[in-house]
């Protein structure tokens, strides 16, 4: 949708000025020869930024999820490098190739899926070293790479692992790396020219700087969010993201008069309610029903009664001045952030972000947020 198209008085503030200072500050932690592959699954963990092809073109590889989001990037008009980082379906084999997708290859069998259909395939080896998900373990690589050996089919561009803590576990992510190294060393053996090797996300760019070989996948932190308690300490993020709504309706209830659903609230006095029209369809959980408060004239206020399906109540009569066509901030990063939204909802930032539904627009704006 066009930014002049937009009527809703819900939206997403995208802030691209402050995307692009977050990837100047990740910049200024890596080599001059470490390559940023940015994450942009799930359109950009909510931001649609995937979809600013001004933006994507700067990098010469990106990282996604799934074969269809590769698809969506390639009709948007991207022709570089995109990587899927999840090993996909057999099903998904000619699409890949068709649309020139590089993606992980974790199993043997998988490996064979594609031989079977005599496709040609650009991959990145996955090595499991404690991760618990999927990969292959020191023990499969002979077998692996002999099953390689036996056609053409297979380009082998480069190898990756994923750190499961490097933020609370240095001990647990050394004896990764030491695994991953030791893996690296064996594939290296057989292959020349491999062109990429990556273990850090966001977490291991920031406490394993030593693990940055040639490439990084920075998530989280390139949308100025912590991807782990203390982040910000280490690396001045700014947030991309405002989620945003209006008062569509306000009236004066009396004493006694129950808000929403199952009659979960009543007012206990006179009350000024105010309806803001986003909902759980939106992403806006219903974990914040009694729970959650908003900004409103820059001013707390609590949400009364069950969030429903598009749209919520908050009591306002605390406010001097309210009409209807105010608006309403879900977070602004400054009153409220993503993160105490997350902590109310018993989550965490990712799950909130990325969850916001495609019914919310995204507005993108060229002004700094503080």
């Amino acid at each position: 949708m066009n930014q002049e198209e937009i009527t809703r008085p819900t939206i997403m503030e995208i802030n691209i000025d402050n995307f692009k200072h977050n990837i100047e500050q990740i910049k200024n932690k890596l080599n001059s020869n470490t390559i940023i592959m940015p994450i942009m699954k799930a359109n950009a963990y909510g931001t649609y930024l995937n979809t600013r092809l001004d933006i994507v073109k700067e990098f010469q590889i990106i990282g996604l999820a799934t074969v269809d989001e590769g698809v969506k990037m390639r009709n948007l008009g991207y022709q570089k490098e995109i990587f899927i980082l999840n090993q996909p379906a057999a099903s998904e084999i000619s699409k890949i190739s068709e649309n020139n997708l590089i993606i992980g290859l974790s199993s043997i069998e998988f490996l064979q899926e594609i031989q079977k259909q005599h496709k040609e395939i650009r991959v990145h080896i996955e090595i499991e070293t404690g991760m618990g998900r999927t990969g292959i373990t020191l023990e499969q690589i002979p077998s692996f790479m002999n099953q390689i050996n036996q056609s053409n089919q297979i380009k082998i561009e480069g190898i990756y692992t994923h750190l499961s803590s490097p933020d609370i576990d240095p001990l647990y992510t050394k004896e990764q790396l030491r695994t991953f190294n030791k893996a690296v060393e064996r594939i290296t053996a057989q292959v020349e020219g491999i062109k990429y090797i990556h273990a850090n996300a966001s977490n291991g760019m920031i406490h394993f700087p030593e693990a940055h070989y040639n490439l990084v996948r920075p998530g989280m932190i390139m949308y100025g969010y912590e991807s782990a308690t203390g982040v910000q300490e280490k690396i001045e993020l700014k947030p991309v993201a405002k989620l945003k709504s209006k008062i569509t309706f306000l009236k004066t209830v009396k004493e006694g008069i129950s808000i929403s659903y199952g009659k979960t609230y009543t007012t206990q006095r006179e009350s000024k309610i105010a309806t803001v029209p986003i909902g759980y369809a939106d992403g806006f959980r219903r974990c914040q029903s009694n729970n959650g408060y908003v900004v409103i004239h820059n001013q707390i206020v609590p949400i009364v009664g069950k969030v429903c399906m598009d749209s919520f109540m908050v009591d306002v009569t605390e406010l001097k001045k309210v009409q209807v066509g105010d608006d309403v901030w879900i977070w602004d990063n400054e009153k409220i952030t993503l993160e105490e939204v997350a902590n109310r909802c018993d989550t965490i930032n990712y799950e909130i972000i990325s969850t916001i539904s495609n019914r919310v627009p995204r507005v993108f704006i060229k002004k700094d947020l503080e």
